[in-house]
């Protein structure tokens, strides 16, 4: 770690009593803010405890729900103690409006986490930042594209945000990962000693080892549903542009969509094709007027950026002869079985299959359940 993530790490007092306080029960990210901002940490952990008397609007807060009396029953010094020896343990900093590593761009928002929890580098958020999101049902060739784009972009010197979730998210990240230039920033919802999707534990080290992970939710929080929305408004908040690669009509994506269109975050989408149904988000979006993404110069153009002194690392795969060519721009239009392919082609069957063969051997194309997919850019 980084002297600043040590020190961050290494003040447990008022950095595990805001910590605690993050992990009330019904608290919320609303009912932190009042506290935190409103009383301080300290005041405001002394006043739970019936150690100070509440003001008037605290005073009502603790009314609802009987929350007063739950909350009491919870903020013991084993709390401050057990989410201390969790914060070291797993290398976990607690960042406060305050602290100079507290991300300048959520400051004056409305919705701003009273409590952040971070691990790995927090220079990240000092790059020019692309968000980076999508369906985690994507088809493979949105994920080629999610990866493409991530690491071109990250090349350009922009830091990829994006949730760390199943499909385009978990592209992105390792997209900006295989640029080893940009640190990518990856925003989740649960704890940060909760990995989630479990079998993303190895990307999840892997980006705090690089960039940073970010979470409003303290250790131990599991992935609760409700969670994924509210992480979705700091997913947007952090972004400079926002790129939607592939969508449904309504999901996690277009909540980040409204979101960063709140925050006046310019949005981009991947066109996809008009009968599929993981581009339906993102093709309403195009129509909408959201600037289209062809590749990543699309986005650093957004951004202000130099494309043209770029260097990107470019196309390392053999390239398709003219008769490939054929069956990839086939399958480029929509995905296909094989048979499908064949009666579209009006090839044999045996040239067919060779030159799938030959486009999946060199990286052009894949199979699932039994459909071919194009990997290239819309």
């Amino acid at each position: 770690m980084s002297e600043s993530d040590v020190r961050a790490v290494a003040a447990p007092g008022m950095r595990a009593v805001a910590a605690a306080l993050a992990s009330l029960p019904m608290v919320g990210p609303k009912r932190l803010r009042v506290l935190v901002n409103e009383l301080g940490v300290e005041r405001a952990w002394r006043t739970i405890r019936g150690e100070c008397s509440p003001s008037p609007r605290l005073a009502a807060l603790l009314a609802e729900h009987d929350m007063g009396r739950a909350w009491r029953a919870a903020a013991t010094d084993d709390l401050v103690q057990r989410v201390a020896e969790s914060l070291a343990e797993h290398e976990v900093a607690v960042w406060l409006a305050s602290d100079a590593e507290y991300p300048e761009v959520l400051r004056s928002d409305p919705a701003a986490p009273a409590v952040l929890f971070a691990r790995g580098n927090p220079t990240a958020l000092q790059q020019r930042r692309v968000g980076v999101v999508g369906t985690r049902a994507a088809s493979a060739a949105g994920r080629f594209f999610a990866r493409r784009l991530s690491r071109d972009v990250a090349v350009g010197g922009v830091a990829v945000v994006s949730g760390l979730a199943r499909g385009i998210d978990a592209a992105a990240h390792l997209g900006a990962l295989e640029a080893a230039a940009a640190p990518p920033i990856a925003v989740v919802a649960s704890g940060l000693d909760v990995v989630y999707p479990r079998e993303h534990a190895g990307l999840w080290r892997d980006v705090a080892r690089h960039g940073l992970l970010l979470s409003e939710s303290p250790p131990g929080c599991a992935p609760d549903a409700f969670r994924f929305p509210l992480r979705n408004r700091i997913l947007a908040a952090l972004s400079e542009v926002l790129v939607v690669v592939e969508s449904r009509e309504v999901g996690g994506s277009m909540i980040t969509v409204d979101e960063a269109l709140k925050r006046g975050v310019t949005v981009m989408a991947v066109p996809g094709a008009p009968m599929s149904t993981t581009s339906k988000g993102t093709n309403h979006l195009l129509s909408q007027g959201a600037a289209p993404v062809r590749d990543a110069t699309d986005v650093l153009v957004a951004l202000g950026l130099d494309h043209q002194r770029r260097d990107a690392l470019g196309d390392n795969r053999v390239a398709p002869s003219a008769d490939d060519r054929v069956v990839l721009e086939l399958l480029a239009r929509q995905p296909s079985t094989f048979d499908q392919l064949v009666h579209r082609s009006r090839l044999p069957i045996q040239e067919v299959a060779v030159r799938l063969g030959r486009l999946e051997a060199h990286g052009w194309v894949t199979a699932n359940a039994g459909w071919w997919e194009a990997l290239v850019a819309p």
